[in-house]
């Protein structure tokens, strides 16, 4: 799946190419906030991997962020992410389930 969608932080428009890549980015990125917020300890090891992760994801956008832009645009990209991933889960459950799975998913 690719899309593109427009971004605007700080009157700067930006043009975020949404990757399943830049997807699992995401939920990675919002996976490490929730550890360290968790394990504040953890923080200083975790830290790096939140900067480089941030780094990756924007590269998926053009123009280039500068710094002044980037933990808006970063907050922005996780606002598409959730939304895009809001509207597949929303079609997934309007398709008619099979019985078998309907059943299984009962059980639990």
């Amino acid at each position: 799946m690719i899309a593109t969608k427009q971004i605007t932080v700080n009157g700067t428009s930006f043009r975020l190419t949404l990757t399943d890549q830049v997807i699992n980015q995401v939920n990675n990125l919002k996976s490490l906030y929730s550890t360290a917020y968790e394990d504040p300890e953890s923080f200083e090891q975790v830290s790096s991997e939140i900067s480089s992760t941030i780094n990756e994801i924007a590269e998926a956008v053009e123009p280039s962020a500068s710094d002044s832009d980037l933990d808006g645009l970063i907050q922005e990209i996780i606002k598409v992410v959730e939304s895009k991933e809001a509207e597949v889960e929303k079609e997934l459950q309007q398709k008619p389930e099979k019985p078998a799975k309907s059943k299984k998913s009962k059980s639990k």
